[in-house]
């Protein structure tokens, strides 16, 4: 990828209320199952009407400009769910790499995943690889999807890739800090989410990228994922447009570098 693309500054740049749009947004889609099960129906029809909204979501980014998605798909801890459910959520998330991949790549998107792929199926594994080779020169939006993903996991990947960096004489314990850990936990090469939402009614981070998500602002709805639309996006990137962020500066020190 160019690194002269603007996505790749992971730089933290004060954001004033006439910022509307953020560059990086992640999301936790929740409220399927509870979805269909409002209905009467299984929670795979609601995972089925989950992706509807995925494809909302991600015309909304492209019309609006933002840069980078980040969605939660599926977490690490999800492979505790029963197996029916499991087994129903990996048959749509393989027909979806099947059906959206062409398209997506048409329309300019890049598509990455982060998270461990072991426990995923020969099959999956290798339409996830072929998604991400056959888009990875595009830069319109990035499309990251968190699929068998935790914060938590993805903080221990970096320490231990760190440690054997110390440990093969490459880098001084005394050299690790924040840039350091910074630069080995996943997206790495994107600035960190400037918004992130939830559905579902939920408030909380749910072990969703917690080295990133350090600064960025948290807005949530009780608004079940599949009932999500382009309004209630509008209405999530509005209020984050009314928000001061300081970084742990002063309103006033963002005054003087928004008039520099």
């Amino acid at each position: 990828m160019d690194s002269q693309d603007p996505v790749l500054s992971d730089q933290h740049a004060p954001v004033t209320s006439h910022q509307q749009v953020p560059r990086h947004l992640a999301i936790i889609m929740d409220g399927n199952g509870r979805w269909a099960q409002r209905r009467r129906r299984p929670r795979v029809v609601g995972h089925r009407a989950g992706a509807r909204a995925v494809n909302l979501t991600v015309d909304f980014c492209l019309q609006h400009g933002v840069e980078a998605l980040t969605l939660f798909a599926f977490s690490s801890e999800n492979w505790g769910r029963p197996e029916e459910e499991v087994g129903a959520l990996m048959k749509l998330f393989l027909g979806a790499l099947e059906r959206e991949v062409d398209e997506l790549h048409r329309r300019g998107v890049r598509i990455r995943f982060i998270g461990e792929r072991v426990r995923f199926s020969d099959a999956i594994v290798k339409r996830m690889a072929l998604a991400e080779a056959q888009t990875a020169g595009n830069g319109r939006l990035h499309l990251n999807v968190a699929a068998s993903y935790g914060g938590q996991q993805d903080i221990a990947a970096a320490a231990r890739a760190l440690a054997r960096e110390v440990a093969a004489g490459r880098l001084d314990p005394e050299h690790i800090d924040e840039k350091a850990v910074g630069a080995h936990v996943a997206l790495a090469d994107l600035p960190p989410p400037d918004l992130f939402i939830r559905t579902g009614g939920d408030h909380r981070v749910s072990n969703f990228l917690l080295w990133q998500l350090a600064y960025t602002e948290l807005w949530f709805t009780e608004t079940l994922w599949p009932d999500v639309d382009a309004g209630l996006l509008q209405q999530a990137l509005d209020d984050y447009a009314g928000r001061e962020r300081r970084f742990g500066l002063t309103s006033a020190q963002i005054a003087v570098e928004a008039s520099a």
